[in-house]
């Protein structure tokens, strides 16, 4: 797996916006594991549901 310098939503790996696929996929990371990271992260208060929100608005397709 490759990253890219640039974080971006991903085209490909996405189940909704491909904003957690963009991450992994700018960090070399698992995709699996940062969905999950992140799905844990929503049993915590939080903004985690608007900052996914957000980054799917803001973020641009790779």
């Amino acid at each position: 797996m490759t990253t890219t310098t640039a974080l971006t939503r991903s085209r490909d790996d996405r189940m909704l916006g491909g904003v957690c696929a963009g991450i992994a996929r700018r960090y070399g990371w698992k995709t699996r594991n940062v969905r999950l990271a992140f799905v844990a992260s929503c049993l915590l208060p939080g903004p985690q549901f608007l900052l996914y929100l957000v980054l799917w608005l803001v973020l641009p397709e790779a």
